[in-house]
């Protein structure tokens, strides 16, 4: 049997003599993540500019699953394309459709409204690149994305088993700059 809630199991079907040994398989790791890509991309026609250890590097905390749909996902964005392989930029829509959620074209953003949002994603950004221990900027958008009016992407550069208190205080000053971004452009609200 498998679960993804041992907690809420009976504890009688945990005592010996039923299901007594729990084996828990956890997400995969960069390495792992990059093999089970190699799997699923061995199905769909492939650009020479892939490499899947950098799309393994930057989809940390996807299951195998995951990893499945981002292949098909990229696969579906070629096809609509009308291209015959799949390429790094249809990985990358791919990611961030999964990550970010699905863009949101159809929402109307007046020009202020992507001023001040392009500031606020600036903010995460600097702050992210200026502070100690962060990981690197990688994409920074003002599309739309899920319930959010722009995104600041980072990419880590391992897995993080743990964080050191440093990490995380940058990683919290990363979250308060775009707000002091905002604040610096247009004063105190």
């Amino acid at each position: 049997a498998a679960t993804n809630r041992p907690d809420v199991l009976d504890p009688a079907l945990l005592r010996p003599g039923r299901f007594d040994r729990q084996v828990v398989v956890g997400l995969p790791d960069v390495r792992g993540r990059e093999q089970i890509l190699k799997v699923h991309m061995r199905r769909v026609p492939l650009a020479p500019d892939i490499d899947a250890a950098i799309i393994a590097r930057g989809t940390p905390g996807f299951s195998g699953a995951d990893l499945a749909n981002l292949v098909n996902e990229a696969a579906l964005f070629a096809a609509r394309g009308n291209k015959r392989v799949v390429s790094m930029v249809e990985f990358e829509k791919a990611k961030d459709k999964i990550m970010m959620g699905a863009e949101r074209r159809s929402m109307v953003m007046t020009e202020a409204q992507k001023e001040s949002t392009a500031y606020h994603e600036a903010g995460h950004a600097i702050i992210g690149r200026l502070v100690p221990e962060h990981d690197p900027v990688h994409k920074v958008t003002i599309i739309p994305r899920g319930r959010a009016l722009g995104v600041t992407f980072f990419l880590p550069e391992g897995d993080a088993i743990s964080a050191s208190r440093q990490k995380l205080e940058s990683q919290i000053s990363t979250l308060y700059g775009g707000r002091l971004a905002e604040e610096i452009i247009y004063g105190p609200e």
